[in-house]
């Protein structure tokens, strides 16, 4: 009996590495910015997850909303707000 890893395994592998690892890097950033932007790749590569497993309605969904316009709300709520520098 072999093992045959297909590109579909490998592919989906990857996305969780990249999903873990960017939500990681998001979470110690200072920069708010630099956080949004990171959680957007984050739900982008949720959303290839999505479609890797069949579920395409679920992965448009999750481009329209929580890849593009949470994250410009985000934007925009980082944008409004005062940065203040520790001393």
């Amino acid at each position: 009996m072999t093992a045959v890893i297909s590109i579909e395994i490998i592919t989906f592998v990857l996305l969780l590495f990249i999903i873990i690892l960017t939500a990681m890097i998001a979470i110690h950033k200072k920069d708010l910015l630099h956080s949004v932007i990171l959680l957007g790749i984050v739900n982008t590569s949720l959303a290839a997850v999505f479609f890797i497993l069949k579920a395409p309605d679920i992965a448009i969904t999750q481009i329209a909303i929580t890849a593009a316009l949470e994250t410009f709300i985000f934007i925009i709520a980082v944008h409004k707000t005062e940065r203040r520098e520790e001393s």
